[in-house]
């Protein structure tokens, strides 16, 4: 009898292994999502790049990079790979995991919550996680999440990632604390504090190159990684912020806040929804919906 791999089925852990190195970036986080010694990571992997007569991954300091070919070769196993999965991985009426959320805290916060609250009555189980685009991001490729809302849009072919809406951003204070206007300069604000998500101040700069055409060069009065905390210092009156008009829409409709500049050109941030290839579950697609439906009124 032949002992030839005919359909190539007998490589299916390697390429199982690939998935996981592949979406981790990482021998040590692969060996830990599959259950795996790092060494019989290692030595999958090589015996894989034997097999397609090619290199599939490059060593650097803190893990592995994928070649163009690996790219080429996730692109094509996730989803057959994920689906296999799927279907052995657990009975028919197994209770549906829990769908695994990151995203930006404040968008979290007041578009996600809202939206999925609906699914969750109904007996959808979810776990959020907040934190930064790239650190989910990050999570995401090595399999602790599902779904990531983003303002980064990932590069290579790993993630899937599509448009879910556009964030405008407006200069807002309280009222009384700086005269609006059309025709607004910054000399307006040089005596007003700048309240800021960080230190370097990349939403103000963004605001200030975009719409006022000049480089901003102020220290911030106040710095708080949480939008929602920089807006509720600015409905307090410390000062001057940017913010994204749906964080912010209550306060504007009943006036604890003003729109400080009017442009027919404000700044905009796109996120995306992003996922990793392969077959979108009923859960993880009831999500996405969701958040698509509550994003289409931002």
């Amino acid at each position: 009898m032949s002992d030839r791999n005919i359909d190539g089925l007998r490589d299916v852990y390697l390429w199982r292994t690939f998935l996981a190195a592949h979406r981790s970036g990482s021998v040590s986080a692969a060996a830990r999502m599959l259950g795996l010694a790092q060494s019989s990571v290692t030595a999958q992997l090589q015996a894989l790049e034997r097999t397609v007569g090619e290199q599939l991954f490059e060593r650097h300091a803190r893990g592995i990079r994928p070649t163009a070919r690996a790219d080429e070769f996730a692109a094509r196993v996730a989803a057959p790979l994920d689906a296999l999965a799927a279907a052995v991985g657990r009975s028919p009426d197994a209770a549906a995991p829990a769908v695994r959320l990151g995203g930006a805290a404040e968008f979290l916060e007041r578009v996600a919550m809202p939206a999925l609250a609906p699914l969750i009555a109904a007996g959808m189980r979810v776990t959020v996680t907040p934190g930064l685009a790239e650190d989910l991001l990050a999570a995401l490729r090595a399999g602790s999440l599902d779904l990531v809302v983003s303002a980064v849009r990932p590069r290579g072919r790993a993630l899937l990632a599509a448009p879910l809406c556009d964030e405008e951003f407006i200069l807002v204070a309280a009222p009384d604390l700086v005269v609006p206007g059309r025709d607004l300069r910054p000399d307006a604000l040089a005596r007003s504090p700048l309240l800021a998500y960080a230190a370097d101040v990349p939403i103000l700069r963004r605001y200030w190159r975009h719409v006022f055409g000049t480089r901003l060069e102020r220290e911030p009065a106040l710095v708080m990684p949480d939008l929602r905390g920089v807006a509720r210092a600015t409905v307090a009156g410390a000062g001057v912020t940017v913010l994204p008009r749906y964080l912010i829409a209550e306060e504007l409709a009943d006036g604890r806040l003003v729109a400080l500049k009017e442009t027919d050109d404000p700044p905009i941030n796109t996120l995306f929804a992003v996922r990793r290839p392969g077959p979108l579950t009923p859960s993880v697609g009831a999500v996405e919906r969701a958040l698509r439906v509550a994003a289409s009124s931002l």
